[in-house]
């Protein structure tokens, strides 16, 4: 039996849908995302301006053709901390039939290396507070609770 391949790779519009599903999967995203068909052209047109933009970069894990996984890391230049980049990351989903396997271990590793070949000096990200597995998994790989973050919505 042959060893499964992974790839992790910039997003393209045809990933969009197994993007959406996988940010659906969970309590709090299926009520924040729409999986009707066809999809939302919001999404679409999301799609097109991160896609557009330098310093964004959608990505995905495929493993064996199928999309596994999913994040978003944002480029961000700063004038604090001597005019340092920093580098954000979003948006991390796992199918859920791919979970617990190590593979978001395996993601946000890959995720830090493109920020450090951005010449990023801080990588940051944030998690919903009631996430508390996502917390102890980003804490294990060495991310620590340095700020207390705020939303305000536009609605």
């Amino acid at each position: 039996m042959s060893e499964a391949t992974l790839v992790f790779r910039r997003a393209r519009i045809e990933d969009v849908g197994a993007i959406v599903a996988m940010l659906a999967d969970d309590d709090l995203g299926k009520a924040r995302e729409d999986l009707s068909e066809p999809l939302a052209a919001s999404y679409v047109e999301a799609f097109e301006a991160i896609d557009a933009s330098p310093n964004e970069l959608l990505a995905v894990a495929e493993l064996d053709g199928e999309i596994v996984g999913c994040l978003q890391i944002s480029f961000m230049p700063g004038l604090s901390r001597k005019g340092m980049w920093r580098g954000q990351i979003e948006s991390v989903r796992i199918a859920s039939s791919a979970r617990g396997t190590g593979l978001g271990a395996k993601m946000i590793g890959w995720a830090i290396e493109e920020c450090r070949k951005r010449d990023c000096g801080l990588v940051q990200l944030t998690t919903d507070k009631s996430r508390i597995d996502a917390q102890r998994f980003y804490e294990s790989l060495g991310f620590v609770k340095s700020h207390e973050g705020m939303k305000l919505a536009l609605d």
